[in-house]
């Protein structure tokens, strides 16, 4: 599976979150907490990337960086964008 494959298939489980009960996921949890949830998630996200960074902890940059990209395809798809 490549990258574009695995990018289009989070973004289907994406999808599918925004019409799940809160308690079912984490992500459908954030949906039902609206937009400055999710954007406050990301802020979080990208201190702790910057962080990583300058500690110049590559093991811990690559964990944060992958989790800035999963809260960044959550706002983009509670904005009804995708990453295509």
């Amino acid at each position: 599976m490549n990258s574009s494959e695995i990018l289009a298939q989070l973004t289907d489980i994406l999808e599918q979150r925004k019409g799940a009960a809160p308690e079912s996921s984490y992500v459908a949890s954030l949906y039902d907490k609206g937009l400055d949830a999710i954007l406050k998630k990301v802020g979080e996200e990208a201190t702790e990337t910057v962080m990583a960074a300058k500690d110049g902890d590559a093991e811990k940059l690559v964990y944060e960086v992958a989790d800035l990209w999963f809260h960044t395809m959550v706002l983009l798809a509670d904005q009804g964008l995708s990453a295509d």
